[in-house]
């Protein structure tokens, strides 16, 4: 997934029974346009591949890694992580693939859109965006 770090949104994700280059790669294809942008990821072997370094500089986004050793970096994702698993993964008794996806849908939709968050003024991260527009 890529999060918006000024306002917390989920502005892209993909799902797969797979961590792969195949699943990293897909994410691109649901990036909006964001010429100049970092994107943030750990050091795996997706991320340090050639096709990922290309479709990066393809999209003129710069890539960043943490030092090795360093997981502060990606705090905020495995922030949202938490969220999701124990506001939907907890409560609900899941049954395969297609639920899982669904709820995972769901959530984010509702994270992006309705949740509100302390660090945004107890707004959602759209509606945060919105004031900021405004």
């Amino acid at each position: 997934m890529v999060q918006d770090l000024c306002t917390n949104e989920i502005v892209a994700h993909a799902l797969s029974s797979r961590n792969d280059l195949a699943l990293v790669l897909d994410i691109f294809d649901k990036l909006p346009a964001m010429p100049g942008a970092v994107v943030h990821s750990d050091q795996g072997f997706q991320y340090t591949h050639k096709l990922y370094c290309n479709q990066l500089e393809k999209l003129q986004i710069q890539g960043s890694h943490p030092r090795k050793g360093n997981c502060l970096g990606n705090a905020c994702v495995e922030s949202f992580f938490s969220h999701l698993k124990t506001e939907v993964f907890l409560k609900n008794s899941v049954q395969g693939k297609e639920e899982t996806s669904a709820l995972i849908e769901e959530y984010i939709r509702f994270y992006n859109t309705e949740r509100f968050q302390k660090r945004l003024g107890q707004l959602s991260p759209v509606e945060y965006l919105e004031k900021l527009a405004a």
